[in-house]
């Protein structure tokens, strides 16, 4: 029989909807599920209820806040749930918090794991420091092998603390044959898509570096009729730049759809002809790609970070140069040109990329094995 796990702390400032707090819950769950205790610290959010159905303990705590006063306090009050729920590793997964996190960890006695989830800039001066955190756990795991060369390059972490564990997909949950039409045509009527006209879907939060100016330009370039494209995605109060994208996309004759947050995100891909990854900085991974593949979309990615990982150009997808509006007009042109056969294939090829590398549950026995090996 295995050997359960050991009692894990995972620190974060919320549990919003994001690729960080959706990881959390996933490990939480794998740490339930193979006989060890789950405990997550943080300010609260709309996944702690997912996290608790989990099995797992959420402890609201003000992780959220940046100041010398909450990181001293929050410090000692993770220091203290260490002890009471007698956790072996306390797991940080975000910068400021991870500071309390470590110095919970040397005053209760125990590991100190992180994970380090961006691309974090370097603007002004301190700022390495103040990332360093994120390299300073017994081992440090990074999310692809993108973020794995910048961890080595800023911070000089050695190989044997250095672990890639790239972020996961549910390949029962996005799985073609599991979505009913009736969903995508939900979506379809909900949305108000125009018969017989390709869509271009792009799932990322509205924010600028996301690259959604650019597809709007891009389709723009494109012959009549042109493409219709969604944007799935929450606004997250930038009220100012949604009405800036809806102002383009009348001023270029582009048909778009602002759907916000999507629920059912496997139907969203299944509705769309082409998905499409256009952000302007490197992304550290880029869920989002992943799940477009394990649902046998074709993808269109920009040609920077993580993405170069996961989107084999001409097999799995394309890449094109971020940025660049008629570089992307022309691959759009391009995938939506290719027959319906060569299609289908870019799509089985791609899932099976995504089941052979990147499932979720490749994602929790990777990380359940660093926990064990930090534990002895």
């Amino acid at each position: 029989m295995p050997i359960p796990p050991p009692p894990v702390l995972q620190v974060l400032p919320a549990l919003g909807q994001g690729g960080v707090e959706r990881g959390t819950v996933e490990i939480a769950r794998s740490l339930v599920e193979a006989g060890g205790r789950a405990v997550v610290a943080s300010a609260g959010g709309p996944m702690v209820a997912e996290l608790e159905a989990a099995g797992a303990r959420h402890v609201v705590l003000p992780l959220d806040r940046k100041s010398p006063s909450a990181l001293v306090a929050n410090a000692g009050a993770l220091a203290r749930l260490a002890r009471e729920e007698g956790v072996a590793i306390i797991h940080a997964r975000s910068r400021f918090p991870a500071w309390s996190a470590l110095m919970a960890a040397r005053r209760a006695g125990v590991h100190f794991v992180t994970t380090y989830h961006g691309s974090y800039n370097e603007g002004f001066p301190g700022k390495r420091f103040y990332n360093s955190v994120m390299a300073r756990g017994e081992r440090v795991i990074a999310i692809s092998e993108h973020i794995a060369a910048l961890v080595r390059e800023r911070h000089g972490v050695p190989a044997e603390r250095l672990r890639v564990i790239p972020r996961g997909v549910d390949p029962v949950r996005f799985d073609p044959a599991a979505v009913e039409a009736a969903r995508v045509e939900g979506l379809r009527r909900g949305w108000g898509l125009p018969e017989g006209r390709p869509v271009l879907l792009l799932p990322a939060r509205l924010t600028r570096w996301k690259g959604q100016a650019v597809l709007l330009r891009a389709v723009a370039l494109l012959e009549e009729p042109r493409p219709v494209v969604v944007f799935a995605g929450d606004a997250q109060g930038r009220e100012a730049y949604r009405a800036e994208l809806e102002a383009l996309a009348v001023e270029s004759g582009v048909v778009l759809r602002l759907a916000g947050a999507v629920a059912d995100m496997p139907a969203a891909l299944a509705l769309a002809d082409v998905v499409v990854h256009a952000s302007t900085d490197a992304e550290a991974f880029g869920r989002t790609v992943i799940e477009a593949q394990a649902m046998g979309r074709p993808v269109i990615a920009s040609d920077l970070g993580a993405p170069r990982e996961t989107v084999e150009e001409g097999v799995t997808g394309w890449r094109v140069a971020p940025g660049d509006p008629a570089a992307l007009a022309r691959a759009i042109s391009h995938a939506l040109a290719q027959p319906a056969a060569a299609r289908v294939a870019m799509g089985e090829a791609a899932r099976a990329a995504v089941l052979a590398r990147y499932t979720t549950r490749a994602m929790q026995e990777a990380t359940l094995a660093l926990y064990r090996e930090v534990a002895g």
